[in-house]
């Protein structure tokens, strides 16, 4: 029956169906019947191979959510599960949090708050549901500066909501400035991405204009546009430079984000949640990624990648990239079933004899692996989503949701998603020997990844076409912009900082008003408190103090210049020899911006330092070797 399905596919390709999500009009090179040969002949081998394997694996059931399920679980993922329930009331720090958010992100917040309410109210839950109004109520009461220090009279909210101080409607974020004001003082063109307003609220300015209707979809590789982030003189935040509980808090932020992306473009975003199934709890083919790693951990300390994943694309790579028609044509299939079993049985004891693999059974084997895991590589939460990036109006928007959806991902999928789309990268590189263009490569990858064996076909609604065209197209965008997409955006980064901020504002007060209880004294206080100004401390102004415990030279005093960055003050260090310390090489060792308004950031070499102490005065710098 199933391959009856997928002979079809010439029927399939010539009926496209209206609204398809790419535009043959665009090229003459666009995702036609041809070019889709490709993408059908992968699903056909994928068939083929699940049919010689006879133990076939029970399918993982997606569970459908009761009413104010799913908004509930939001909630609890992007850290707000004290907004209701038992534990409502007790948010300080929830109220810190939502102090920070956007207009378009509270929104988003506000509607799944009000879905849940609504459910408790019809469940009668006997505990005091808040009102979300009297939520967001709470906290414009309270404010403080914003992010860069102005005013906060510039994004004061008056009593009528979404009005500027002068009365008008204004298209504000809150806790930054103006976007409206932000986005003309930039020289944007369509190819820059802008990190420095939410995406949500660039979206919602977009609606109002006719600016960015750009066509989607399709096209051949020469289409896509040259995407670039313009340069930030704060530093280049990368997922991986920052402390595990700021990661939490961008975490938080990037669900929201995302959902309130989704919520302006009229896409519905759901987290699909799965019902847990028994998998395999040792071996290579079909285990968790958790449990991969935690096995290969105990060989090699700190693995992030599966072994076998890693040993089957070097072994893919020694042969030679040139090879013509790489993953594209499948290995002999009785040939790699034999290999899957022989490696399970021998790969952990080092005594599997690699030189009898043939290049294109190990090909075969990678991409096995990747259809084996018990739950996809996107994740069962977060598959529907990439899915659906397909659907958003421009491409600007379809990176933005990428770029948040990759920072959702749990570490183990991410890390091993950018291993493989490095090598994806690597075997274009080599298209002019190997044929296999960037088209070619997403066409192929696009069925492993996006076909997912435990998914019943009713959580698809699309038509098989327009699904197959749209996820080859969002494939070919992980592996195009695949650097821009491991970009943490400096937005998320200043709400973080202001969290931290008003967070320490908060301690501070509550450790003076105990201070004050236990004494009462004070005039004290008062006093204590005029002699603390921030730049009575032992380093004059302009020069900050820089730890090395690593290095020969610990520690230098280094006077901020407008074109001072964080690479010359680490070739400044280096510069210092001395025999008794070890010497370390330049990619070896970061500068770090530790404290004051972020937890720790790993700074990139062209941070400009003025800049960066400006935003963050309080904190300490310390180069160090980055933790892995």
């Amino acid at each position: 029956r199933r391959s009856g399905q997928y002979t079809m596919k010439h029927d399939h390709s010539k009926k496209i169906p209206d609204g398809a999500s790419f535009d043959r009009s665009g090229s003459q090179d666009s995702l036609d019947e041809l070019s889709m040969d490709d993408y059908w002949k992968e699903l056909e081998n994928i068939h083929e191979t699940r049919g010689n394997n006879h133990e076939e694996r029970v399918a993982l059931v997606v569970k459908e959510p009761d009413e104010g399920e799913l908004e509930e679980e939001w909630l609890k993922e992007a850290g707000l599960s004290n907004l209701f329930g038992e534990s409502s009331g007790d948010s300080v720090e929830s109220m810190v949090f939502l102090s920070t958010l956007t207009r378009t992100q509270k929104a988003a917040v506000e509607k799944r708050v009000e879905t849940v309410t609504q459910t408790m109210r019809k469940r009668n839950k006997q505990h005091q549901i808040p009102d979300v109004r009297d939520i967001f109520r709470l906290q414009n009461d309270s404010k403080g500066k914003v992010c860069d220090g102005s005013e906060p009279s510039t994004v004061r909210t008056s009593e009528n909501k979404n009005e500027t101080h002068d009365g008008s409607k204004g298209n504000f974020s809150l806790g930054t400035d103006d976007p409206k004001s932000l986005l003309e003082d930039m020289p944007s063109s369509d190819t820059d991405i802008n990190l420095e307003i939410s995406f949500a609220e660039q979206a919602a300015n977009l609606k109002d204009s006719s600016v960015g209707k750009m066509y989607k979809g399709g096209g051949g590789d020469t289409l896509l546009p040259n995407f670039r982030l313009p340069k930030d003189k704060t530093g280049t935040t990368k997922i991986g430079d920052l402390a595990p509980q700021d990661m939490k808090k961008v975490y938080s932020l990037a669900l929201i984000e995302l959902t309130a992306l989704y919520d302006i473009l009229g896409t519905e975003f759901k987290q699909q949640k799965a019902v847990k199934i028994k998998t395999k709890d040792s071996g290579l083919f079909g285990v968790p990624l958790s449990l991969l790693l935690e096995q290969d951990q105990k060989k090699i300390p700190g693995t992030k990648i599966p072994l076998i994943f890693q040993k089957l694309i070097a072994q893919i790579e020694e042969t030679t990239l040139e090879t013509e028609g790489l993953l594209r044509i499948p290995g002999v299939a009785t040939r790699v079933k034999g290999l899957c079993q022989e490696l399970e049985a021998k790969f952990y004891e080092g005594t599997f004899n690699w030189e009898n693999v043939k290049q294109h059974d190990a090909a075969s084997l990678l991409k096995l692996f990747i259809r084996e895991l018990p739950q996809p590589l996107l994740t069962v939460e977060y598959l529907k989503a990439f899915q659906d990036v397909q659907n958003l109006p421009t491409r600007k928007q379809q990176l933005q949701a990428l770029n948040l959806l990759v920072i959702l991902l749990p570490e183990a999928n991410r890390d091993t998603l950018k291993v493989l789309l490095e090598f994806l990268q690597r075997v274009i590189d080599h298209r002019d020997k190997n044929k296999m263009t960037l088209k070619n490569v997403a066409m192929v990858m696009a069925p492993n990844l996006f076909t997912f064996h435990g998914f019943a076909s009713k959580t698809i609604e699309q038509s098989e076409f327009v699904m197959a065209a749209g996820t080859a197209n969002v494939m070919r965008f992980m592996i195009q912009y695949q650097k821009l997409l491991w970009t943490i955006p400096k937005f998320i980064v200043n709400q973080v900082r202001k969290q931290n901020t008003e967070s320490q504002k908060k301690e501070k007060k509550d450790k003076a008003m105990k201070k004050l209880l236990k004494k009462m004294a004070y005039d004290r206080e008062k006093h204590e408190k005029q002699e603390k100004t921030p730049n009575d401390t032992d380093v004059p102004q302009g020069v900050i103090r820089v730890q090395a415990p690593h290095l020969s030279k610990v520690s230098m005093a280094i006077q901020l210049t407008e074109e001072l960055k964080a690479g010359d003050i680490v070739a400044r260090f280096l510069s210092q020899k001395s025999g008794n310390v070890q010497t370390l090489k330049k990619e070896e060792v970061f500068l770090y911006e530790i404290g004051g308004n972020i937890g720790e950031r790993c700074l990139d070499d062209d941070t400009y330092m003025k800049d960066l102490y400006q935003l963050n005065p309080n904190a300490e710098w310390v180069i160090k070797p980055k933790q892995s």
